[in-house]
C-alpha cells in the first residue's frame, strides 16, 4: 500500500514537472510560426532567423546548464526550478516589448538562461521518485513535454495570429509593439501560475536506483572526473548521438510551417496548424512508444535496453528524411509524420539511460552535460544549419526543402552510427556503477 501511494504522488509531481516542461517549450518554440513576420518587421535573412530561433536560447541555456546541474546536485532542486520557470515566463512576454532584433536576440536569452533550470533538476527528482523498472516509462512521459510544447505553441501561435490584427498596438506605459508581439504575453505570463502549482510538491530523498539506498554524499569535482573518464565512451556516444538526433529534429520543428508555406503556398495559419497537429500526435506517440519499448527489453533483461531502443529510432528515422523532397504536400506530410514519430522514439529512453549509469549525486551534472551537448548542437546548429544552407550555398529562400532534408538526413546518419557504436560500452558502464557504489 505504501508504495502504490508512493507511486501515485510520484505521478502527481511527474505531472507538474510535465506541465512546466510544456510551457518551457511553448515559449520556445513560438518562433516556428513567426518567421515571416519578424523578417518583414526587422528586415534580417534566414541565417539571422536561425540565430534567433536556435543559437540566442542555446547560448545561455548550455552553458549555465552545468553549474545549475552541480547546484541540483547539492541544493534543492524544486527551488531552483521555480526560480527557472518565473524566470523564462517573464523574459519570454519581455519578447513582446523588444524594439529591434537586438532586444529580440537578448530577451530569448533570457529565455534560455531561464530554461536552463529545469531539465537537470527534473531528471534528478523523477529517478528519486520511480523505482528503476518504471524509469524511462517516467522519463518518456516527462519528454513528452518536448513534443506536446513544440506542437502546442504552433497551434497556439496560429489560433492567436488569426485573430489579432496586422496594425501595430499601442500598450500603455510601453507604447507601440508590432501585432504578432501579443503572442508572447499570451503564452509566458501563464508559466507564473505552474510555479505557485509547484509549491505542493516535496524536494524527495536522494536514492540510488539499484539499490533504492539514500545517498546523502556529495560527489567532488575529481570524482565526477574519474567517473567520466571511466565510461566516457558511454557519455560522449550517447549525449552526441542523441545531440544529432536533435539537430535534425530542430530543422524540421522550426522549419517545416515556413517549407509550407514558400514550397507548397499555403497560408501560415494552415500550415502552423497542420504541422502543430503532426507533432503533437505523431512525436507525441514516438516518445512514449520509445520509453515504453526500452522498459519492455528490460523486463526480459537486455542490459543496454535504452540505448538500443535509442539506436532503432534513429536507424528508422533516416528512411522517414525524404519527406520535403516529394512533391506532392500529403504524401510529403506523411513521411514528416513518420519522421516524428521515429526521432522522437529515443529521447525518454536516453535520459532514463544517462540515470541508469550515472551515481544519484553526480546524476543532475551529468544531465546538464548531456542537455549541454544535445542544446548546443541540436538547439544551437539545427534551425542555424537550414538558414545557412538557403542563404549562402544556395542562395535561394525557395531551396529549404532541400536544405531540412540535407540537414535531417546528415544528422540521422551521425546519430544512429553513434548510437550503435555505444550499444557495448553502455552494458560496460552499468557494471562499472554497480563496482562503483560497492567500493
Amino acid at each position: 500500500m505504501k508504495e502504490q501511494s508512493s507511486l501515485r504522488y510520484a505521478w502527481y509531481v511527474l505531472g507538474i514537472l510535465l506541465l512546466a516542461y510544456i510551457s518551457s517549450f511553448i515559449d520556445r518554440q513560438i518562433l516556428a510560426l513567426l518567421v515571416k513576420p519578424i523578417k518583414e518587421s526587422f528586415g534580417i535573412s534566414d541565417t539571422q532567423m536561425g540565430l534567433l530561433m536556435g543559437l540566442s536560447f542555446a547560448l545561455f541555456y548550455t552553458f549555465l546548464g552545468i553549474p545549475i546541474g552541480i547546484m541540483a546536485d547539492r541544493m534543492s532542486r524544486k527551488k531552483i526550478i521555480g526560480w527557472g520557470i518565473a524566470i523564462w515566463s517573464l523574459m519570454t512576454a519581455l519578447c513582446g516589448l523588444a524594439d529591434s532584433y537586438s532586444m529580440l536576440f537578448l530577451a530569448r536569452v533570457g529565455v534560455g538562461i531561464g530554461e536552463a533550470a529545469l531539465s537537470p533538476a527534473a531528471y534528478s527528482m523523477i529517478s528519486d521518485y520511480f523505482p528503476k523498472r518504471k524509469l524511462a516509462t517516467a522519463m518518456s512521459i516527462y519528454n513528452l513535454g518536448v513534443y506536446l510544447g513544440s506542437g502546442l505553441s504552433i497551434l497556439i501561435g496560429a489560433a492567436i495570429s488569426s485573430i489579432i490584427g496586422k496594425e501595430n498596438i499601442q500598450l500603455p506605459f510601453f507604447g507601440e509593439i508590432f501585432s504578432w508581439q501579443v503572442i508572447f504575453f499570451y503564452i509566458g505570463l501563464p508559466g507564473l501560475l505552474i510555479v505557485l502549482l509547484l509549491q505542493t510538491v516535496k524536494e524527495p530523498k536522494r536514492k540510488e536506483l539499484d539499490s533504492g539506498k539514500e545517498s546523502a554524499a556529495k560527489a567532488s569535482i575529481s570524482e565526477i572526473i574519474t567517473y567520466f573518464k571511466g565510461n566516457k565512451k558511454t557519455f560522449l556516444s550517447l549525449n552526441f548521438g542523441i545531440a544529432f538526433m536533435s539537430l535534425a529534429s530542430y530543422a524540421g520543428m522550426y522549419w517545416v510551417p515556413t517549407f509550407l508555406e514558400r514550397i507548397h503556398g499555403w497560408e501560415s495559419q494552415k500550415a502552423g496548424l497542420t504541422f502543430g497537429v503532426i507533432v503533437s500526435v505523431f512525436a507525441t506517440l514516438g516518445v512514449l512508444t520509445g520509453g515504453r519499448y526500452a522498459d519492455y527489453l528490460s523486463k526480459k533483461g537486455v542490459v543496454n535496453a535504452k540505448m538500443q531502443a535509442a539506436f532503432i529510432g534513429m536507424f528508422i528515422s533516416i528512411l522517414c528524411t525524404f519527406g520535403p523532397l516529394l512533391a506532392n504536400p500529403n504524401i510529403s506530410l506523411i513521411f514528416i509524420a513518420l519522421f516524428c514519430f521515429f526521432a522522437a522514439f529515443p529521447y525518454g529512453s536516453a535520459t532514463a539511460a544517462i540515470q541508469e549509469v550515472t551515481p544519484n549525486n553526480m546524476r543532475a551534472i551529468f544531465s546538464a552535460f548531456f542537455l549541454f551537448v544535445v542544446n548546443i548542437i541540436g538547439l544551437g546548429l539545427g534551425p542555424l544549419t537550414v538558414g545557412v544552407l538557403n542563404d549562402v550555398v544556395f542562395h535561394d529562400s525557395l531551396k529549404i526543402h532541400q536544405s531540412i532534408f540535407i540537414t535531417q538526413f546528415t544528422g540521422c546518419i551521425i546519430s544512429a552510427t553513434l548510437l550503435f557504436v555505444g550499444l557495448k560500452p553502455f552494458s560496460r558502464s552499468v557494471g562499472y556503477l554497480k563496482r562503483h557504489l560497492r567500493q
